[in-house]
């Protein structure tokens, strides 16, 4: 189905910024059918997004136990994060696109983020997906993405219980989820917060602080990327998290 129009500049017609808009796609999946589905899904589901119209670049993730930055991969939710050319061609896609169709169909609860880029520094798999444009009111979110060498992989996930439990713990997080293309090495942490001062206090201090620290000390990182995001909308609902933003259908 093709995309409704709109608008998708931020300023005027003589070159002011695109409105790229990222989505976070999380599912769940109760029935063990399912979930080998999905495994299976993150071989096929290629063949649809690489055929996507005005989708500019795309990743298929599994995720981790417990709150979510684990070793241990979780069989029950997987994720699926893409980034599109304007804000109607997201919603549109992420309703009516076949691929996402069937996911939610087979899935016992659906959810997506829409987010618009704010900052972003570093590479995923060699790119650069994501196009920052200016900030704005309301929740934003975090998103760090790293290749770990893998004679690092030890010591790295040795930092990642005090972590865990810290922001397991933070009573500003809204939403928190650690996904990835391939266990233990491609790692991915997502996490939305209130403001922008609530993620960075997070950030700053404890556990979170001293691991930055010992993985600029090591070297740890083969590539990294970190990025920041608006929320500017949502669509289906997930256990336990408040409505962060408007909608699709309002916005």
């Amino acid at each position: 189905m093709a995309p409704q129009r709109c608008q998708t500049s931020l300023t005027d017609r003589t070159g002011g910024w695109v409105i790229q808009t990222v989505s976070l796609s999380v599912h769940r999946f109760d029935r063990r059918r399912d979930r080998l589905w999905a495994l299976g899904q993150m071989a096929l589901a290629r063949r649809d997004f690489a055929a996507m119209d005005g989708c500019t670049f795309w990743r298929l993730c599994g995720s981790g136990t417990g709150e979510g930055f684990t070793p241990r991969p979780n069989p029950a939710v997987w994720a699926i994060l893409a980034v599109w050319s304007d804000p109607c061609t997201a919603r549109d896609r992420v309703a009516h696109a076949p691929v996402y169709r069937r996911w939610c169909d087979r899935a016992t609860e659906c959810w997506t983020l829409f987010l618009s880029p704010i900052s972003a520094r570093g590479a995923w798999g060699g790119r650069t997906p994501f196009a920052p444009g200016p900030g704005g009111p309301g929740p934003v979110a975090s998103l760090t993405r790293a290749r770990i060498r893998v004679r690092d992989m030890g010591r790295f996930w040795q930092r990642e219980p005090a972590v865990s439990a810290r922001i397991g713990a933070d009573p500003e997080v809204l939403f928190k989820i650690g996904i990835g293309e391939i266990p233990w090495r491609n790692q991915v942490t997502f996490s939305v917060w209130p403001d922008a001062h609530a993620m960075a206090r997070f950030a700053r201090t404890g556990a979170h602080a001293e691991a930055v620290r010992a993985v600029r000390a090591g070297d740890w990182f083969s590539e990294e990327l970190y990025a920041r995001f608006r929320v500017t909308g949502e669509s289906g609902a997930w256990t336990g998290i408040p409505r962060l933003a408007p909608t699709a259908e309002a916005a």
